[in-house]
């Protein structure tokens, strides 16, 4: 797989029925390693070990309904109130962060209201804080740390 724009961490992979499999730490089970799967488990660890969220907070392949299609968000960070904190879209290196990726987590977060946004796609990564009085995106060089309450 394709060296990312991440610290490297030592993730399980192994081959079954000719295919390779990764494990999630998250669903604690093994699942089909696509090039989206190879970037969500690297931020997944980059968000455990780098920025100190606990692997209980995180959801992985949520479900949730926008209008009436229901669509599954990669991550969601929630707060210790039960509360999402954070969205992260993860696409393959391959794909291009467009407008359309932008649209595409706007339109869970319609539903989610998570201050943060995350989009990557292993290379190129983007912050955003959702300001909900001016009903915008500002923008941001990093998101927070973890903070224990």
């Amino acid at each position: 797989m394709q060296q990312l724009n991440l610290p490297p961490y030592k993730l399980k992979v192994k081959s079954s029925e000719n295919k390779l499999l990764i494990f999630d730490i998250v669903r604690k089970k093994y699942i089909v390693l696509t090039p989206e799967e190879w970037v969500r488990q690297h931020y997944i660890h980059y968000l455990v070990q780098e920025k100190k969220y606990p692997i209980s907070l995180i959801a992985v392949e949520k479900q949730l309904k926008v209008n009436t299609r229901t669509k599954r968000t990669d991550i969601v960070i929630y707060n210790r109130q039960g509360t999402p904190e954070i969205i992260v879209e993860c696409k393959a290196p391959s794909i291009k962060i467009s407008q359309h990726v932008f649209d595409q987590i706007a339109r869970y977060n319609m539903e989610l209201k998570a201050p943060y946004l995350i989009v990557t796609n292993g290379m190129f990564h983007y912050y955003c804080r959702q300001n909900f009085e001016k009903k915008c995106y500002e923008f941001l060089r990093d998101i927070p740390e973890f903070k224990k309450k």
